[in-house]
């Protein structure tokens, strides 16, 4: 019996975020793929917007940070996060602070930033990030991203995936077979026809976003990014909002465009009614009725915080939203999945190369699911979280009736409205939980997967996840400092492991395993930077070395001199070639 033909090695359904990201990973290993949007062009939505400082090492790897960076907010004017009582408004509530917060490696947070990494967070909605993505993929692998392509059905053998594929183009069907399928479709269809379940609640609240563009100049200041509201003279929990600088051109106080998004309240209609919307940002934000407010997109969505039970079926893997979805607090769910990108892309690589064993596409679930499952537990309480501020002003959740004389009290010139301040600037240190989520964004550490581990503990994690404390342990991110003129992140090339050594004897030990020569990088220990990731690379001592893979992660340390059968040894068993070595 012939084996039918595979038309590429790799099927990438959806071309969002995710998928678009995964193209040019897999480009960029030289993997055929092909990628399906049954849209016919990128969003015209900004939705998710902050680049975290994770997903910009990832995009520096590949070539796409410079482009990014180019188009993006600068960190000067993304660096606060102010809650206010109004934007606009001449009354005595009118344009309160109720307490600012520094965020996104901005102001008092950025000495520590810039020590952990040499790339700064940005601001770039992804109305704007998806076709920079679909350019660079586009170059890289002509011919290989199909947009106006919906995926109708498929099945999967027990050597490849044979899918049934539309053309809303030409209205016809098409059948494609791959090795592999990907499902970046943000749960729409394959997640649910494989029948793996969502954990975790659901539809909790009733969101929208607007996406507007007026001159809002006059109210705004350059360095703030975000604004949160809780209106005084509204109704309880529906007096609030967020309103977010969408740029496109401008990121300081002209930004052309910006996103509202609020609850919607029970007695209110989801309408597009654009003249309704716009009287509805006026009479939030306090805005004069002669302000020209020109709505452009609207979204809803629901709350939640789930996550997937499993991440592979057999020859199909999800990513993303399809793994994934949590309110946008710290701005983990774009920059998570292309977390989940990255780690899968060298793994399938290595496999359809035949440099590694099959077995090393599990640990993309070993890895990456409790990842998810992490995001989508602290998005939800920090979401949560917002709540508390009502209750330190005084609000009666539901009941507008009492918010104006809360809010008198906090701000009177008396003892009890020093206490109310007093006690809201607590509260205001709570919502860091947002802006300040340094060690979620870099701290996370695999425990199970493509690495060796060692018998130490790990570092300490900050509950409230600002504090980020580097480490070498294997499953770590890769900690940054500067060897020569370069941070040690632009070592760690694509398709690559590198071995990180103070030892020459252990660097010319490396040895080439399965066709992957190691890239060898030597330090001069006398030279590492003081503070602690000079300390993470010092704990390997004067002959220890540490193996990094091709996504940044230190698959395996060791404080004694390696010898070449060390490394075979440790290479076969990260790479399941072999059951020795392996975890």
């Amino acid at each position: 019996m012939t084996a039918t033909p595979f038309d590429t090695d790799v099927l990438i359904v959806g071309g969002g975020g995710c998928g678009l990201s995964l193209s040019l990973f897999l480009a960029d290993y030289g993997i055929s793929f092909r990628c399906i949007e049954r849209n016919a062009e990128t969003t015209d939505h900004p939705r998710a917007h902050i680049l975290n400082t994770r997903t910009m090492e990832i995009f520096r790897q590949h070539g796409l940070a410079d482009a990014v960076y180019a188009e993006g907010a600068p960190t000067r004017f993304m660096e606060k996060i102010s809650f206010r009582t109004s934007l606009g408004g001449d009354g005595p509530l009118d344009r309160k602070v109720i307490g600012d917060l520094d965020g996104y490696g901005g102001g008092s947070l950025q000495p520590r930033y810039e020590a952990d990494s040499a790339c700064p967070a940005t601001n770039l909605p992804l109305m704007q990030l998806e076709p920079l993505l679909r350019d660079f993929a586009d170059q890289r692998a002509a011919g290989s991203l199909h947009f106006h392509r919906e995926l109708i059905d498929f099945e999967q053998d027990a050597d490849g995936v044979t899918a049934t594929i539309r053309n809303h183009d030409s209205g016809r069907d098409e059948r494609m077979r791959a090795r592999y399928l990907v499902a970046a479709d943000g749960g729409k269809t394959v997640g649910r026809q494989l029948g793996i379940e969502m954990i975790g609640p659901r539809k909790l609240r009733r969101m929208i976003n607007t996406y507007f563009a007026a001159d809002l100049s006059p109210y705004i200041d350059d360095a703030t990014l975000i604004y949160y509201f809780i209106n005084p003279e509204l109704r309880g929990q529906w007096a609030g909002g967020g309103l977010v600088k969408t740029g496109p051109t401008r990121w300081d106080r002209n930004s052309e465009t910006w996103v509202l998004f609020r609850e919607v309240s029970p007695d209110e209609e989801e309408t597009a009614d654009v003249v309704a919307l716009a009287d509805r940002i006026r009479s939030l934000l306090k805005l004069p009725a002669s302000l020209r407010i020109d709505i452009r997109k609207v979204g809803h969505w629901d709350v939640g915080g789930v996550h997937a039970a499993a991440y592979r079926r057999g020859r199909v893997f999800i990513a993303g939203d399809a793994a994934h979805r949590h309110p946008p607090v710290s701005a983990l769910g774009l920059n998570t999945a292309i977390g989940d990108a990255h780690n899968l892309a060298w793994k399938l690589a290595l496999v359809l190369k035949g440099q590694a064993g099959p077995a090393l596409l599990d640990t993309y679930e070993s890895e990456r699911k409790p990842v998810g499952a992490r995001v989508a537990e602290w998005a939800l309480n920090g979401f949560r979280t917002r709540a508390l501020l009502d209750v330190a002003i005084g609000l009666t959740p539901g009941d507008g009736s009492g918010n104006r004389a809360a809010f008198e009290r906090l701000y009177a010139d008396t003892p009890a409205g020093a206490t109310a301040r007093a006690i809201v600037a607590e509260v205001m240190r709570i919502q860091r939980i947002g802006p300040q989520a340094h060690d979620m964004e870099i701290g996370y550490m695999y425990e199970q997967g493509a690495l060796v581990p060692d018998d130490t503990p790990p570092p300490s994690r900050d509950p409230m996840g600002s504090i980020y404390t580097p480490s070498t342990r294997p499953g770590s991110r890769l900690p940054h400092i500067v060897i020569g003129d370069r941070s040690c992140h632009d070592y760690v090339a694509p398709g690559r492991f590198t071995l990180f050594t103070a030892d020459a004897a252990s660097a010319r030990n490396a040895l080439t395993v399965a066709g992957i020569a190691p890239n060898v990088v030597l330090f001069d220990a006398g030279a590492l930077p003081e503070g602690p990731n000079g300390d993470a690379f010092r704990f390997l001592g004067p002959y220890g070395a540490m193996l990094v893979r091709p996504d940044g992660h230190v698959a395996w340390r060791t404080l004694q001199r390696t010898s070449g059968d060390d490394l075979s040894r440790v290479m076969r068993g990260v790479l399941r070639l072999s059951s020795h070595g392996s975890s």
